[in-house]
């Protein structure tokens, strides 16, 4: 049986640079881009907010999303997140506590 996973979106500011990615393990991989060692971009740009997550049943289905984000101009990307977190807080703490 194949793990399940999330998408999941980075920022650095309110509207500001966003980073989307993937990963099995949201809460390691937040962590890692928290202390700059997720990945070059966020480290560059600062984006260590967790602003969206989005679970899957599989990480299969994880990665068709973030490929379908990816494809998507910005300011789709900026509705998603306002849909769901309008004021662009911090969602890690909401991991430590599950």
């Amino acid at each position: 049986m194949k793990k399940g996973g999330h998408v999941y979106i980075m920022a650095n500011r309110y509207r500001g640079t966003i980073y989307i990615g993937v990963t099995s393990s949201l809460p390691h991989r937040v962590l890692q881009h928290r202390t700059g060692a997720g990945s070059d971009f966020c480290a560059q740009y600062g984006c260590d907010q967790l602003v969206l997550a989005e679970r899957f049943n599989s990480i299969d289905e994880a990665i068709q999303r973030e490929k379908q984000l990816k494809k998507w101009n910005r300011d789709w990307k900026i509705r998603l997140i306002e849909e769901q977190n309008p004021d662009w807080e911090d969602r890690f703490a909401d991991l430590v506590m599950l």
